[in-house]
């Protein structure tokens, strides 16, 4: 039973980790932040900080370095907000 929600979960992360480098690349590529909120990704950081708490508290195990993996790519992607910001 356990494994059947690691697995949806599992493919979540993956969706969604697959998606973050193609952000950090077109930032990275275009040099600009325009219409890129810092707040949308911070709240995306949290979640992701969450789902690391709880598997660390409730139910250890590897999908915790999914959301780990997910959550420095997105902390990049806001580093990239700020520098490129600073450079307009």
């Amino acid at each position: 039973m356990i494994f059947e929600r690691t697995i949806f979960e599992l493919i979540m992360l993956i969706c969604f980790g697959i998606s973050w480098p193609f952000a950090i690349a077109k930032t990275v590529r275009t040099k600009t932040v325009k219409g890129q909120s810092t707040v949308f990704y911070v709240f995306i950081v949290i979640g992701y900080i969450s789902g690391i708490l709880y598997k660390f508290l409730y139910n250890m195990d590897y999908v915790i370095y999914f959301y780990a993996v997910n959550t420095v790519m997105v902390a990049f992607q806001i580093f990239l907000i700020y520098y490129y910001r600073q450079q307009e």
